[in-house]
Order: C-alpha cells, then sequence, then structure tokens
C-alpha cells in the first residue's frame, strides 16, 4: 500500500490543478454612464444608432471616450445634436428600472430649471437665485440652555442688601445707565428666552437678538464673570459664515459683538492666535469700508471706520503681549499710523511696551512730539509717560514731584492713584491711603483704586479685613452711575 501511494504522489505534496470550466461571452450591462440610458439619449445620439440594436459593453466604452488617443472626432451628421433639429423628430429612450428623471430643456423657453424651484433650508416657500434670500433664523439663540446662572455669592452683603439695588422690572437701558451691570445680564438672558414674563423675540428680528446678546456677553465680562461669557459666546460659531451674511455682502452681527467675540472664542478654545487671524479679517472687511466710504465721500464714515481700524491694531498688539510676544508686539506697534483724532493712544501703547520690556529710553521716545507740532495732549501725554519712565526707574520722589503738578491740571483718576502709590514707595503711607480714600469719597471706583487701597489696608495694619468691610459699606452707599456701581469680592480682595 505504502508502494501504490508513492507510485500515486511521486512528488510529495503538490498543488492540484483545477478543472478548467467553460466560459461565455460577457453580458453588457448598463451603467449610469451610458448614454442611451438617460432622458437625454435621443439628443446625445444620431437618429441612426436609435434604430439599429443596442451597442456591446466594448463599443459602448469606445463611443463614450472621444478625443482619446486613436479616436478620431466625429463629424457633424444629419439628425445629430450638433446640427439644429426639430424637437419632434425623436423621443426619449424608456428607462429601465431607474427612477424617471424629469425632461430638462436645453433652451431657455423650455421651461424652469429645477433650482429655481428648490426651497430654501427652512423655509417653506421655494426660492432661487431671482427671489429674495429668506430671513435667517436665529432661534439657536433663544435656547434656555446656552445661559448660565448667576450666583451673588462673589457679591459683597452691602451691594446685596442694599436698597439701590433695581427691581426685576427695571428696562436694560436704565440697567446700563446706572451701572447695574449684573442685573443688565439677566435680563438680557430672561428678555433672549422669555423667561421674563414676555415673549421672546421673533427669531427672523437679529437686530433685537444679537443687542440682547451683546448686553449679555458685555455685562459679563464686566462683572467678573468671563468663564461665562466664553462659554456663551460658543452659540455663534463662525462669525463668518455665510450664515451672517446678508444680500448686500454685509455682516448682520454688530461690530462691536463680533469684535467681543473674537475676544472671548480665543479665550474659549485657548488659542491667542485665533484672535490674531480673526482681527486681522476684521481688519480687512474695515478697509474694504474705508474705501467705499471715500469713494462716496462720507468723512463721517471714513473717520469711524479709520477709527475701528486703529483700534484692531491696537487689540493685535495686546494679544501678542498675552502670547508673550513682545517684540513682535513691538514691531507691529510700529508699522501702524496715528489717527487722526487719536490722542496719543497708539503713542501711549508703544510706550507702554517698551516699559513692559525694560527700555525706558525707546518709551520716552515714543511720545515725544513731532517737530513743529505742539498741543496740550501731546504735552499731557509726554509728562505722564516721564512720570511713569521715572517710577519704573525707582526714581519715586522725582516721579511724585511730575505727578503732583499733573494734578494741578487735571482730575484724573489715574493721576491720582500713581501718586498715591508714589507716596507709599517713598514712606508716606498714611498719607498716600488718605489720598486714595478721598478719591473713593469723591465717586470713584475702578478696580484700580480699590485694588492699591486695600493693599494699603493690608501694609498698614493686622485688621485689614475689618477696614476692608467698611470699605465696602462706603462703595454700596454711593450713587449708581455709568461706571458701574456694584461690584465684587476680588475688587476688595475679599
Amino acid at each position: 500500500m505504502d508502494q501504490e501511494a508513492s507510485s500515486q504522489h511521486p512528488k510529495g505534496h503538490q498543488r492540484t490543478r483545477s478543472a478548467v470550466k467553460a466560459t461565455r461571452p460577457r453580458s453588457s450591462t448598463k451603467g449610469p454612464l451610458d448614454v442611451d440610458d438617460t432622458p437625454l439619449a435621443s439628443l446625445l445620439l444620431p437618429p441612426q444608432q436609435q434604430t439599429n440594436q443596442q451597442p456591446s459593453h466594448a463599443e459602448q466604452q469606445h463611443q463614450i471616450i472621444p478625443g482619446g488617443h486613436g479616436h478620431q472626432p466625429k463629424t457633424p451628421v444629419p439628425g445629430s445634436p450638433l446640427l439644429p433639429r426639430s424637437p419632434a423628430a425623436h423621443s426619449p429612450a424608456p428607462p429601465r428600472s431607474r427612477r424617471q428623471l424629469p425632461p430638462l430643456s436645453l433652451s431657455p423657453a423650455g421651461g424652469p430649471s429645477p433650482l429655481s424651484t428648490s426651497p430654501g433650508p427652512g423655509s417653506g416657500a421655494p426660492y432661487g437665485r431671482g427671489a429674495p434670500r429668506p430671513p435667517p433664523d436665529f432661534s439657536h439663540l433663544l435656547r434656555p440652555d446656552i445661559y448660565h446662572e448667576l450666583t451673588p455669592l462673589n457679591v459683597p452683603p452691602p451691594f446685596r442688601q442694599s436698597a439701590k439695588q433695581p427691581s426685576a422690572s427695571t428696562p436694560i437701558p436704565d440697567l446700563l445707565a446706572g451701572g447695574h451691570f449684573r442685573a443688565a445680564a439677566v435680563a438680557a438672558a430672561q428678555a433672549l428666552t422669555g423667561a421674563n414674563g414676555a415673549p421672546a423675540p421673533d427669531p427672523v428680528d437679529h437686530a433685537l437678538i444679537l443687542s440682547l446678546f451683546y448686553v449679555r456677553l458685555a455685562c459679563l465680562t464686566l462683572v467678573d464673570a468671563t468663564a461665562l461669557a466664553t462659554q456663551e459666546v460658543k452659540a455663534l460659531e463662525d462669525l463668518n459664515a455665510a450664515f451672517y451674511i446678508d444680500e448686500a455682502g454685509h455682516n448682520l452681527i454688530p461690530w462691536e459683538l463680533r469684535v467681543l467675540a473674537v475676544r472671548l472664542q480665543a479665550i474659549s478654545f485657548a488659542d491667542q492666535r485665533r484672535a490674531v487671524m480673526s482681527y486681522y479679517d476684521l481688519a480687512r472687511e474695515a478697509r474694504l469700508r474705508l474705501a467705499e466710504a471715500a469713494s462716496k465721500h462720507d468723512n463721517s464714515e471714513k473717520h469711524l471706520w479709520r477709527e475701528r481700524l486703529n483700534d484692531l491694531g491696537v487689540r493685535v498688539a495686546g494679544v501678542l503681549v498675552e502670547m508673550d510676544d513682545l517684540k513682535g508686539a513691538v514691531e507691529h506697534l510700529a508699522s501702524l499710523k496715528e489717527s487722526d483724532n487719536g490722542g496719543g493712544k497708539m503713542q501711549m501703547a508703544r510706550a507702554l511696551l517698551w516699559l513692559h520690556l525694560g527700555d525706558v529710553d525707546a518709551a520716552r521716545k515714543c511720545v515725544k512730539p513731532a517737530e513743529g507740532i505742539e498741543g496740550p495732549s501731546d504735552d499731557m501725554t509726554e509728562r505722564i509717560m516721564n512720570a511713569l519712565c521715572d517710577m519704573a526707574d525707582g526714581k519715586y520722589p522725582e516721579a511724585l514731584n511730575q505727578w503732583e503738578e499733573l494734578s494741578r491740571v487735571s482730575d484724573d483718576e489715574m493721576v491720582g492713584v500713581n501718586r498715591g502709590v508714589c507716596l507709599l514707595y517713598v514712606g508716606r503711607l498714611q498719607e498716600g491711603q488718605n489720598l486714595l480714600e478721598s478719591l473713593v469719597d469723591s465717586g470713584r471706583t475702578s478696580h484700580t483704586l480699590l485694588f492699591n487701597l486695600t493693599t494699603m489696608y493690608e501694609l498698614c495694619t493686622e485688621r485689614s479685613r475689618t477696614l476692608k468691610v467698611q470699605l465696602t459699606e462706603k462703595v454700596a452707599a454711593l450713587e449708581p452711575t455709568s461706571f458701574g456701581w456694584e461690584k465684587t469680592n476680588v475688587d476688595f480682595k475679599l
């Protein structure tokens, strides 16, 4: 038996050849690219080929590759679509198993195009290229789930329990005029969602919706709730999307909201480069609007867009500073031009950046007036910067003398605060504390003033918390102003 097995398989293991199957010619198939299977087949083939039998698959491939190697261009024949003929001379080929497509007209008089009868998204009425675009639906900004609740726990009790707190029925303009920014933020969210008893705005009323949304975000940043604003601004998504562009090519979002949203979105995504690119996009649009205003000889519009362009330049420099690209920020500011009515803003921004870099001499050069140009604004800017440079050099007695001279011609709060800080550094702590307290008594309640005053409380006594609480009661008793009445615990270092 072993011999028989070895005789049957003399070469060990090997692959067995499969049996040869009978082949048959490949049957012709029809695909979506075959010409005679479409409603326009009669327009694409001459009448001679319409009466013949259907060509094979190889012939079809030979016909649908015109202009290839070895093919000659076909010459027009009578009845060909390359020559005009009567549309009644043919009939479309019957469809097979596919859905019958609507016949298309090749002439303008053949009927309307399907594009002109397709309805727009979110609207029941059809519109096309000639019809007006339906108004965009802003219902995505009316959802209550995108707005967060503001907690009053970070507000000192003297403000929460004050009789100056506005009522829930106070209009938003009155809240803003009285500096009640937290109440205005709450009222704006309630107006958008219809939670205050009044109906929510019409989803197509973009002017009202975006105005309330801007009030909401701006007030959140003013009450030290920027973290919430960075979450709620995500509802806008792409600010340059086609959804926000009107028929004239202008953006429906107000300029102030776009500038604020760029900043908040960059913080939300932790990407400051996003803010730089977005500011440049806004600057490109501002240049276009400035050119349009110049062509129309509209001086007011020219001044508006020039100021906006100048403001964007300063904001880009600020973002570069936050990215620790101080050299790039200085080079960027050096490339900008001073606005006609800038009031030394650009000069002061460049000088402060040089002070941040530690180059005091370069900061002094930034605020020196040009030859032949003199004015009170330039002189005031130069004197303020010289006093700040003396403080940066540690020359507090010289700086104190300059601040005292400036206080005689200006009652600006910044001058008084810097004067009090210099008094602190020269050892006259009590005088500096009295000076800052007098500013509070006169109605000045900025964050810088309160922060420096509470710092002096911490330096002069161990019972600083008692003095801080007394300060909160004093500020809460002041009359509300548009600069902001209600404060937070952070302002008093509590």
